[in-house]
């Protein structure tokens, strides 16, 4: 039995009055400050790229969040979204930055497991962007490259390996 005409109106007061509400939640969200401050701290130490593709595949697949060299879309200005990418960027920079070598240890046996693992690029990222989403041939030649790079790259003086 379908529902009576007064209770389609009363779902639809109800629905419209859900919709509205989050409407309103997410306009509120804009208000929070956290996740728009897009500058990039400046490159102080990169590693000398033993090859162009291994520089590509970096920043391909790891750059926006292992680097200071973050692209910005348009939809990291939208919170909830900003909060999220912010976080992320926040996150790699503090586990491993490659824009500032010498600021903490680089354990490339741990960037080999997560690369490998598939814990790295993490899946919110590939879903978004489709080319960061590496093949088995492309992640053993991201991680021989990193290796090689990271070994030739001078750590800066007065920094410690």
């Amino acid at each position: 039995m379908p529902p009576s005409p007064r209770r389609r109106r009363r779902l639809r007061w109800w629905l419209g009055r859900v919709a509205l509400g989050l409407v309103a939640l997410l306009a509120l969200a804009q208000a929070v400050p956290y996740g728009r401050d897009h500058s990039n701290p400046p490159v102080t130490a990169a590693p000398a790229w033993d090859s162009p593709q291994t520089e590509r595949l970096f920043r391909t697949a790891c750059g926006d969040c292992h680097s200071n060299l973050t692209r910005w879309p348009w939809y990291t200005n939208v919170a909830p979204v900003s909060w999220l990418v912010q976080r992320d960027v926040d996150e790699g920079r503090s586990k491993l930055n490659l824009s500032e070598l010498g600021r903490g240890e680089v354990e490339i046996g741990e960037i080999d497991e997560a690369i490998r693992g598939g814990g790295m690029p993490p899946l919110q990222y590939r879903i978004i962007h489709r080319d960061a989403a590496l093949s088995d041939q492309e992640k053993d030649a991201l991680i021989r490259g990193l290796t090689a790079s990271l070994a030739a790259t001078p750590v800066p003086a007065g920094q410690t390996p």
